[in-house]
């Protein structure tokens, strides 16, 4: 490949680790600490936020057209006028030259509409950090604080539950299936991402990052989930939908929980109906009041799944009950056919269906779901309950202060040995050591975009191995000039110093480097957590160090050292000429 070739294609590597760095820098560098915190947050969490921030900001604007109609609209409220812009275009209207509060209110529909734009607009923005958070080169629990928790298959409590003890592949479906359910929780619990995987035949070991109360983790890992069936009031349903579905910004508190209005009794409940969006977000469908009195607990299914009717081929949720359970809700829908049941996870309803007739332990929901939404109903029903059940093994938290200190001593061990290494090559080879240096510098950018492309979690022996790589990347280096040096002493050209030192050095490296990487493979094959951060940052170190020191650093000299000239690189500060 000619130098130009060679040139363009360390310049197209340089540019595509600034993309594959861009999402680290931003969420780090750019993305403030409040937009961070509410990132952190549930989906769930997030909704309530951006409802309460739409709640308020309706009711300013509510007041500020009542007292003046005609004043400007507020800096931090502008954002608003490309929503007005929008709807103004998909009814055919201009934009006014200047935005007043009546001219941005008349853009929309309705006040519900408004309410909606406000809520998409905060959503959006903490949706998207979310999003991007997930993208980045991430801190583990040892340098970010969290909590390490290994939880056991109770394999006594399965056996006395059903009559023998599983194993093998039974056994492992089962942990597989709890692990689905726990991370069908996340949303619930609201953290970011928590790392849920199989450890051994029989132990699954969980690392919830960040700062978290120990009692919110020993619910979210072991609790049943609250689900129920109620039964639906529908005449006080269709009064709460008329008065809060065309204006919610009259439903919600600033901090997102439903008012509950004053005509509903003391033995009824107000709750909304959610359907998930393409964020992954509940949206509100409609509200829903329904008898306090629990008609049957959850604790009775026994198994859900998501089929499709063989009739119409449209999703259904099936689910069986316990035989306690179906003659308890064979008695319910008896008594109650032509009514509507609702089904209630965690405060939230999942499902409303007529009861057409008696039904004991196989049950039917049919609707107007979707595959998504029958999937996701499916899953929700799954999670009141473990097909095994756990026991906490350990529970280890590392503090956030204790996090920051580590994240501290890493930074400074990294650009500790980073400087060393570089006054070491400069000091000992002379102007040749810069040529090793911003090879070096090179290498350690190009690690740092291939971790943050493969969403590396970034640890202490992660750091490790980072730091030995750079180490290991110099001694190519090192191998190479001292190459160099004796074809000097053999009296070559600068030309050929540098043709045969890099040749000649070229299988060394390869060998050294090669055995290395095998190591390293199966370090992160066989070896623990801790050890597989440490073997793939020092395999990912190892592929970057080979191409900067045999082809970063050997176009390099190429540019100061040319075939027709005597003039070269020194490699010490006491001769001149490579």
């Amino acid at each position: 490949m000619s130098k130009v070739g060679r040139s363009l294609f360390v310049v197209l590597v340089i540019v595509v680790g600034a993309l594959l760095l861009y999402p680290t820098i931003r969420w780090y560098c750019f993305v403030s600490q409040s937009i961070k915190d509410l990132a952190a947050g549930s989906n769930e969490n997030i909704r309530d936020w951006a409802r309460g921030q739409a709640s308020r900001e309706t009711l300013v604007l509510r007041e500020m057209l009542q007292t003046d109609r005609n004043q400007s609209v507020p800096e931090d409220l502008r954002y608003l006028t490309g929503f007005a812009e929008d709807a103004r275009k998909d009814k055919g209207m201009d934009s006014p030259e200047s935005w007043d509060v009546y001219s941005l209110l008349s853009s929309f529909a309705s006040e519900d509409e408004l309410f909606m734009a406000i809520e998409s607009y905060y959503r959006d923005e903490i949706m998207d950090a979310k999003r991007l958070s997930g993208n980045v080169l991430q801190l583990g629990l040892d340098l970010r604080g969290g909590m390490s928790v290994v939880l056991e298959a109770d394999l006594d409590s399965f056996e006395s539950q059903h009559g023998y003890r599983p194993s093998g592949d039974e056994l492992s479906s089962l942990i597989a299936d709890d692990i689905e359910i726990l991370t069908s929780r996340i949303d619930q619990f609201g953290v970011t991402e928590p790392d849920i995987r199989q450890q051994g035949a029989d132990q699954i070991l969980i690392e919830v990052p960040g700062e978290v109360d120990p009692e919110r983790v020993d619910s979210f890992l072991m609790s049943r989930g609250s689900l129920a069936f109620h039964l639906v009031d529908s005449e006080l349903t269709a009064r709460v939908n008329r008065d809060y579905m065309g204006n919610r910004a009259a439903a919600f508190r600033p901090d997102g929980s439903i008012i509950v209005p004053d005509y509903i009794p003391a033995d009824r409940e107000l709750l909304g109906y959610y359907t998930e969006d393409e964020y992954g977000i509940d949206v509100l469908r409609e509200f829903v009041v329904i008898d306090s009195e629990v008609a049957l607990d959850g604790t009775h299914l026994e198994s859900v799944r998501m089929e499709r009717n063989p009739q119409n081929n449209q999703p259904v949720v099936n689910f069986r009950l316990d035989s306690e359970g179906g003659e308890l809700f064979h008695a319910l829908t008896s008594r109650h056919v032509g009514e509507q049941l609702s089904v209630v996870m965690d405060g939230k309803v999942k499902s409303v269906a007529v009861i057409n007739s008696a039904i004991s332990q196989d049950v039917q929901l049919t609707g107007s779901f979707t595959e998504e939404e029958a999937r996701s109903l499916a899953v929700a029903l799954r999670t009141s309950s473990l097909p095994i059940d756990l026991s906490v093994v350990s529970q280890q938290g590392v503090g956030a202060s204790l996090g920051t200190d580590a994240v501290s001593i890493a930074l400074k061990a990294i650009l500790f040995g980073l400087l060393l290494i570089v006054c070491f090559m400069i000091i000992y080879y002379g102007p040749a050591g810069f040529i090793a240096d911003f090879a070096l510098l090179m290498n350690f950018y190009m690690m740092i975009a291939v971790l943050s492309a493969l969403h590396f979690t970034l640890t202490l022996s992660s750091v490790a191995g980072l730091v030995l790589t750079l180490g290991m990347a110099i001694d190519a280096n090192v191998i190479i000039y001292e190459r160099m040096k004796e074809e000097l002493r053999a009296g070559k050209s600068p030309y050929d110093t540098v043709r045969l030192g890099f040749g000649r050095a070229f299988w060394t490296i390869m060998d050294s480097n090669v055995t290395t990487i095998i190591a390293a493979v199966v370090l992160s094959v066989l070896g623990s957590s801790t050890v597989k951060g440490f073997a793939n940052t020092l395999a990912v170190g190892i592929v970057c160090s080979l191409f900067t020191s045999l082809f970063v650093s050997h176009l390099l000299f190429d540019f100061f050292v040319k075939e027709e000239s005597f003039k070269g690189v020194s490699l010490s500060w006491r001769r001149s000429g490579v």
